[in-house]
């Protein structure tokens, strides 16, 4: 027997339509359809083909939209940093004094420190004349981690707090093959970076208070390992991993203080032009344009500085899907002529040369047979170490020979 149809509009036949789509929906959560099934089918045959695609498309795509993304941020004025109270370290020459000067033509009170008191004293003259809104100066060497907390306290007493902790100081160190001199490793690591931990623990109640930012002046010898500056490539690398952390938990208790890390290439300073300048195939950066740049990405507190970009960011890009190829462009960056290293017993001892500088321990001439030398080699009978070796490495044909001094 037929069963009536109910009216739609009516109760029952409201009921009966939720009934029938129930049984619609338990159907079909039951016995899938035989179409979905088939574009599932569809969709794990194209997923090898889309996988080699986003292989090749998304770093590229990356590369695009940091460009973009970088290009697009830039809109620091000069007024975010006028009557800002800002600590600049290693300020008496180099990116440092640069730095200072740029604050000073912002109307920034300044505080600057470094080991010597006659420098600090023109930079600070230069800075009044340029418009600071104050000008001050503490000596002293960062090797005790003491000054560092004294340097803080200062600005708490002359400026009344803090805005701004730019970290730019650094120790001396030579340029050549690791002598292993685990002695100057760990005196270079209190100065380059166990100083910068005790200046930001100190100065982060002053900086909560005014929501401000911590920069710190890295380089890419802290991204990536560079040969000839073993002990300051590993302070740099402990910067990045202290800083990184320090900002990962800065977001989970919700203070709102600011980590820059500023990842820096060959730059025009007279240490770094004196040690790497014949060494390096690459023209440096100029150093006011590299402070100007550090000051605009702390403004905008942004999470990593890249300078110049096209020989830091990019190059990088490289470092997880092709790092063989990456170690293979640092390598190139140097003129490199006849061996690339040291005979092992290079690396077995090292001591301190004269005037607090650093040299490579001395390696004895072989007896037999005689090695053939050219001009620039030393008399036979006298002792040539891994520094001299590197010299004779390094150096260019035609040219004379090559002073290995501190690196900055």
């Amino acid at each position: 027997m037929k069963r009536a149809r109910q009216n739609p509009n009516s109760p029952a036949g409201q009921a009966e339509q939720r009934g029938a789509n129930q049984r619609l929906l338990l159907g079909l959560s039951i016995h899938p359809p035989v179409i979905f099934q088939g574009f599932g089918s569809c969709s794990s045959s194209a997923n090898s083909g889309m996988g080699r695609l986003q292989k090749i498309l998304i770093p590229f795509l990356g590369l695009v939209l940091a460009f973009w993304f970088y290009s697009a941020r830039d809109t620091f004025k000069p007024e975010m940093l006028r009557g800002k109270r800002v600590i600049v370290t290693g300020a008496s020459t180099g990116i440092g004094e640069q730095i200072a000067y740029h604050l000073a033509r912002m109307g920034s009170h300044i505080l600057i420190t470094a080991r010597t008191e006659a420098k600090l004293q023109n930079v600070v003259q230069r800075c009044l004349e340029l418009g600071a809104a104050s000008a001050r100066f503490v000596s002293g060497t960062m090797e005790d981690t003491a000054f560092a907390q004294h340097v803080v306290r200062e600005a708490q007493t002359s400026l009344g707090g803090l805005d701004m902790l730019i970290l730019n100081h650094v120790g001396a160190s030579y340029f050549g093959f690791f002598d292993g001199d685990v002695e100057h490793v760990r005196k270079l690591l209190e100065i380059n970076f166990l100083s910068y931990v005790a200046m930001t623990t100190s100065a982060l109640p002053m900086l909560k208070e005014s929501e401000g930012s911590i920069v710190v002046v890295s380089s890419m010898a802290g991204k990536v390992g560079f040969p000839f500056t073993v002990p300051y490539s590993a302070t740099k690398f402990a910067l990045d991993g202290f800083f990184s952390s320090l900002r990962q938990e800065f977001a989970i208790q919700s203070i709102n203080v600011s980590i820059t890390l500023c990842i820096l290439g060959f730059i025009d300073t007279e240490r770094a032009v004196r040690a790497a300048a014949e060494v390096l195939r690459e023209r440096p950066a100029p150093r006011d344009e590299c402070a100007l740049e550090i000051l605009k990405g702390a403004a905008l507190r942004r999470r990593e500085l890249y300078y110049r970009y096209s020989s830091t960011r990019l190059p990088l890009l490289l470092r997880d899907c092709a790092a063989e190829l990456l170690d293979y462009l640092v390598r190139s960056r140097y003129r490199l002529r006849g061996p690339r290293r040291p005979p092992p017993s290079a690396l077995s001892r090292g001591h301190r040369g004269e005037g607090g500088g650093r040299r490579a321990p001395p390696l004895p001439v072989p007896a037999s047979p005689p090695p053939v030398r050219d001009a620039r080699a030393a008399p036979a009978g006298t002792k040539r170490g891994p520094q001299r070796r590197l010299r004779a490495l390094l150096a260019p044909p035609g040219r004379g020979k090559l002073i290995i001094n501190k690196v900055y």
